[in-house]
């Protein structure tokens, strides 16, 4: 057995690889150990204070300080073996990047913690819809330059020139700015959002042949609730080159009915029906006292009577239009006032 032990393999004894494997995988039962221990006492001691902070943080730092001890243990793991000056370079240029990256996932988690337990109250007990808006752009703006920051040291310290990276990016420059410029016609289109301010969240628009509720903003795209009860992604440059029908800032919905009456309606009961429609649209309370009423045409069935009326901001629509329509419908009935239908009279000359 400890011939086996001894025996060389790719630069390192059996004995040599199992201590640096048991160092490896011992770094991931720790983590677990770690975890548990958080899980079960940490947020025990943490609930006791007075602070949310500390509860939020336990959540959200857990991976990030578990991946720490996992790349920890494998750090020094291969450090017990002797490997090519090539392979050792390698690992520790990435063993660099990925200590950025922790710190980096640590440092967003934390922002991203703090911000939303302290700030994001403050955006929502604001009397203006703009800090509600502005804040999921700051948010997310802070942690792309946490995150552009992470890489750019992790690099650095690894050996990268990250100057020539970014001096080399100049020379694919046009491509680049031809792959990016949907992403920078987006980023525009959001910028005209927050400033132009065509619509908001909460509110109802139509637009790119959908409708219904916007529910986010972002950098890229806003999310829209369509009445179907999908969500939709739209990308912020459809507001340029797209005409936005903001539905929630119409002051009232005008409804128009063409209504048809028979020919053997006398002129006074036409003047009745009018009377009548007029009546309807003073006496619900939903609907405004302007409205619309014309004896418009000589139909080939019908006379037509145009009643155009607006329903209020803010009600039943749907329930109004009901309404409405079932008044019309009861009035009409008890004045013996006929709806036209499709008709053709045909006459026959006798010879």
């Amino acid at each position: 057995m400890i011939d086996f032990l001894t025996k060389g393999f790719y630069g390192n004894t059996i004995k040599e690889w199992l201590i640096a494997l048991s160092i490896i995988f011992g770094s991931f039962i720790l983590g677990k150990i770690l975890y548990l221990i958080s899980t079960k006492f940490l947020r025990k001691l943490t609930s006791k204070t007075k602070t949310e902070l500390d509860d939020h943080l336990i959540d959200r730092l857990e991976k990030p300080i578990i991946f720490a001890i996992i790349i920890i243990g494998v750090w020094i793991g291969l450090k017990t073996l002797n490997l090519h000056p090539d392979i050792e370079s390698w690992f520790s240029k990435s063993y660099i990047i990925l200590i950025a990256f922790n710190i980096s996932w640590v440092m967003t988690r934390t922002v991203e913690t703090v911000m939303d337990l302290y700030i994001l109250p403050l955006t929502e007990r604001s009397k203006t819809d703009f800090d509600n808006q502005i804040y999921p752009i700051v948010k997310k703006s802070v942690i792309y330059i946490i995150w552009a920051i992470g890489i750019i040291v992790g690099l650095n310290n690894a050996g990268y020139n990250v100057g020539a990276i970014l001096a080399s990016l100049g020379i694919g420059g046009l491509a680049m700015a031809m792959a990016a410029k949907d992403t920078v016609s987006n980023f525009f289109g959001g910028i005209t959002i927050f400033t132009d301010k065509p619509f908001k969240v909460g509110d109802r628009i139509k637009i790119a042949g959908f409708d219904g509720t916007v529910t986010e903003l972002g950098i890229r795209s806003f999310h829209l609730k369509t009445l179907q009860g999908t969500v939709v992604t739209i990308p912020n440059s459809k507001v340029t080159d797209s005409c936005v029908e903001n539905v929630s800032l119409e002051e009232s919905r005008k409804i128009t009915l063409n209504l048809g009456l028979t020919y053997q309606t006398e002129p006074e009961k036409i003047k009745l029906a009018m009377d009548l429609l007029g009546q309807i649209a003073i006496e619900h309370t939903s609907v405004h006292d302007k409205y619309l009423i014309s004896f418009n045409s000589f139909g080939d069935s019908s006379l037509g009577i145009l009643f155009i009326y607006y329903i209020k901001k803010g009600e039943d629509i749907l329930g109004t239009q009901s309404e409405v329509n079932l008044k019309i419908l009861t009035l009409f009935n008890q004045n013996r006032l006929d709806f036209a239908y499709p008709t053709q009279t045909l006459f026959i000359e006798k010879n």
